[in-house]
């Protein structure tokens, strides 16, 4: 696992961006600028949990190591090391890839 310096807090999770291999359409190589954001991450750590009104805190339902889909636009944009990671709530987690 990465060894990042980012802790998040509450119910944030830390991912980092599989990137898709060279995107080609029809011969056409598409420049960075026009790839769309990829929606699939790596999760990478979880944060202290998210707590309800009665005080507890509600357990995680993915873990670290998880490959995940995550909304397009959802998230905090980090960057770290020369690595981009998102630090998202965990509601911004659409699915676990199995």
């Amino acid at each position: 696992m990465a060894n990042v310096k980012i802790k998040p807090i509450g119910d944030r999770v830390l991912v980092e961006h599989i990137e898709e291999k060279e995107q080609v359409r029809g011969g056409i190589i598409i420049p960075d600028s026009a790839k769309e954001k990829p929606q699939e991450a790596k999760v990478i750590a979880l944060g202290t949990g998210k707590k309800g009104e009665d005080g507890k805190v509600t357990p995680f339902e993915v873990k670290v190591g998880d490959r995940v889909l995550i909304s397009k636009y959802g998230g905090t944009e980090v960057k770290l090391e020369d690595k981009k990671y998102t630090l998202v709530r965990e509601d911004d987690i659409l699915g676990v890839i199995a």
